[in-house]
């Protein structure tokens, strides 16, 4: 099945709902920063880092833009700090970046 046949669930929709809820955090947010991604699989999307004690600081989508769509942020349950959370959220990129990097659509 493609976005076509999905119909409200086209790539466009998931893609500004993406964005949506990633601007949501703009009140608390020093700064959103994104940046194109295409993996050695062939795996494209958009990846965030989120500024300030916002809610969540790592966010990405990645698509094949026909078929398949996948969207991951990263929320701790505590008061957001960018202080203190700052050396996790980089441990955890790296490992939402593998997670990206070693994707295969099936």
């Amino acid at each position: 099945m493609s976005y076509k046949e999905i119909g409200a669930n086209s790539f466009d929709k998931l893609k500004d709902d993406a964005y949506k809820m990633t601007f949501k955090h703009s009140y608390k947010a020093t700064s959103i920063d994104d940046s194109l991604m295409k993996t050695p699989l062939g795996v494209t999307g958009i990846f965030f880092n989120v500024g300030g004690n916002a809610a969540t600081a790592k966010q990405f989508f990645v698509s094949d833009s026909t078929k398949h769509f996948l969207r991951g942020a990263l929320y701790f349950d505590t008061t957001p700090n960018s202080d203190s959370l700052g050396i996790v959220n980089q441990f955890l990129q790296a490992d939402m970046m593998h997670l990206i990097n070693t994707l295969k659509w099936k």
